[in-house]
Parts: structure tokens; C-alpha cells; sequence
């Protein structure tokens, strides 16, 4: 079978896509009660920029809440895993990243597949829900879920600015979201059930991040509503290879479409054409004109 016949596993659904035809493959992961579209817009400039971009759906998600806590973090991981394993087969050179859960989900395939993966591109990490506009019984989920029935007295509502400071593009998405359009928009109501979960993979990250030498970009945003730049600062304290990290203005946490997402494509081929210059690789080039055209 040629590379042209593999069958790469996008996920249930028609949610997830693919994107360009380039030989460098990025795997681009969504986050907890997110969907493929919340990646389209980095995805289109990293494809525009000479890559092949995959986007996945994730078990459980672009149904109702009623499907995600039918699945777990490993259901989680496994989608994201038998996408990696697809692309794997079909290119040599793969960077793997993901947004807020998808970067921590990135993280655990890097531990999972030590060599295999060139570099990661970790947007907007969540590790705690710390942000600004979190409310304060948030960073105690931990505590609650100790205690019996405690996954049940948490849920958390999506509220405005729902992580996106661009005004006109929030409307649209809060009008989305409250249609019902889950494969559009995400949930927006995340079950404890679900914090559960990812607390659970987090914790499992976390013991594994001294062992990941894979290089990272880390970007987020000085004024991220949900998760705060202690999340980046912990990547880059604890993750054990070389870390780059990248502080963004103007944005929120939704960093992939608010008003920063061309810089951060930009940021993203410019750290991908790096990786293949510090190891003398040449690959089919990354071009040039992305920044005008993402």
C-alpha cells in the first residue's frame, strides 16, 4: 500500500478534516467540549504554508453532554492516537499540537511515542482553570472530586467572553452555541464528570513531562479568561526538552481564532522551519508568502 492508500481514522462524524498536501504533516488536537472548527483557522495557514494539516474529533465530542461523559480521557487520547498513527505511516516528518485540553492530549503522545514526533505547538495549555473570568470554587474541583458524590457538585457553564476578546466573532459564536450547534461551537455546559477526566490527564502529564525531550512552542495569551500564563510557565519549568515560549497580547484563550490567530500561524511555520534547520533536514520548503495569506 502507498502512501496515497492509507486510510488515516478522523474520528466519528464529519466534524474533523484535512487540510493541504505538503510532506510535513501537523496533527492539530481540539479541546474538552471543543470541536475541529475552533483549529480551522491555524490549520488554513499552516496548509497555505506548505503543510498537511489533520484535524481530528475527539470520542465524545460534537454530540450533547449525554455522549462526552460516555467517554473518558484514554477514549479521548486513543482518537487523537489512532489519527497520529495514520499520519505517522503516511509522513516522515509530524509535529503534533493541540489547543487548551489538545495541548495536554499533544503532550501525552509525546511521552507515548518518544522520537517520533518532530516538535509540539502547545496553544493555551490547561492544566488548572485559573483564569479571569473562572469562577473562584474553580481551582477546588480537585478537593470536590475527592469526596463522595463530589464529581456531581461540579459543572461549569461557558459564559462570555466564552475565551474570545474579538467581539463580532464571540456574537457568532454564542449564537452557536445556544442553537445547539455542537459541532460548530462545543458544549456550553462541561459535566464534572468530564473535569474529572481531565484532571486525571493532567495528573498522568504531569509525571510524564520530565521525560518528553520533544521541542516545544508554547504560546498563550497574557489575557487568557480561562486558564493564566502559570499553565505556560509550568510547561516550560517542568516539560524536559527545549521549551520556546511565546506570551500574546490582544486575545483571549480561544487564541487559534481571536484576534491574534495569524501570529499565531506565523509563529507556528516559522518554529516548524526551524526544527528542519537545526537538524539539516529539507524537507519540501515552507513557504513564504503564509504570512499574507493565513
Amino acid at each position: 500500500m502507498n502512501e496515497h492508500e492509507i486510510e488515516i481514522d478522523m474520528g466519528e462524524g464529519s466534524a474533523g478534516f484535512v487540510l493541504g498536501n505538503g510532506e510535513v504533516a501537523v496533527l492539530l488536537i481540539h479541546g474538552l467540549t471543543g470541536t475541529p472548527t475552533e483549529l480551522r483557522r491555524v490549520a488554513m495557514g499552516l496548509a497555505k504554508a506548505g503543510c498537511t494539516v489533520y484535524v481530528p474529533t475527539l470520542a465524545g465530542h460534537c454530540g450533547d453532554n449525554a455522549d462526552l461523559q460516555a467517554t473518558g480521557w484514554r477514549d479521548w487520547y486513543e482518537s487523537a492516537r489512532n489519527t497520529f498513527i495514520g499520519v505517522r505511516r503516511k509522513h516522515e516528518h509530524v509535529f503534533v499540537g493541540g489547543l487548551s485540553m489538545g495541548a495536554v492530549l499533544a503532550m501525552y503522545l509525546a511521552a507515548e511515542h518518544p522520537g517520533q514526533i518532530e516538535g509540539l505547538l502547545l496553544y493555551s495549555t490547561t492544566l488548572r482553570y485559573d483564569g479571569w473570568n473562572m469562577p473562584k470554587v474553580a481551582v477546588l474541583t480537585p478537593l470536590l472530586m475527592a469526596i463522595p458524590y463530589g464529581v456531581h457538585l461540579c459543572r461549569f457553564n461557558e459564559k462570555s467572553p466564552f475565551g474570545i476578546k474579538d467581539e463580532r466573532l464571540r456574537a457568532i459564536v454564542e449564537r452557536q452555541m445556544k442553537a445547539g450547534e455542537s459541532s460548530n461551537a462545543g458544549l456550553l455546559t462541561m459535566s464534572g464528570v468530564s473535569v474529572r477526566e481531565l484532571h486525571r490527564l493532567v495528573a498522568a502529564v504531569k509525571k510524564r513531562m520530565p521525560q518528553i525531550t520533544t521541542q516545544a512552542l508554547v504560546l498563550h495569551s497574557r489575557e487568557d479568561d480561562i486558564t493564566s500564563r502559570w499553565n505556560a510557565d509550568y510547561v516550560e519549568r517542568k516539560l524536559g526538552g527545549p521549551v520556546v515560549k511565546i506570551l500574546l497580547d490582544d486575545c483571549y484563550h480561544m487564541i487559534t481564532v481571536d484576534l491574534q490567530y495569524r501570529r499565531v500561524v506565523e509563529l507556528s511555520a516559522d518554529f516548524i522551519q526551524h526544527r528542519f534547520m537545526q537538524q539539516g533536514i529539507v524537507p519540501q520548503p515552507i513557504r513564504q508568502d503564509y504570512r499574507q495569506l493565513a
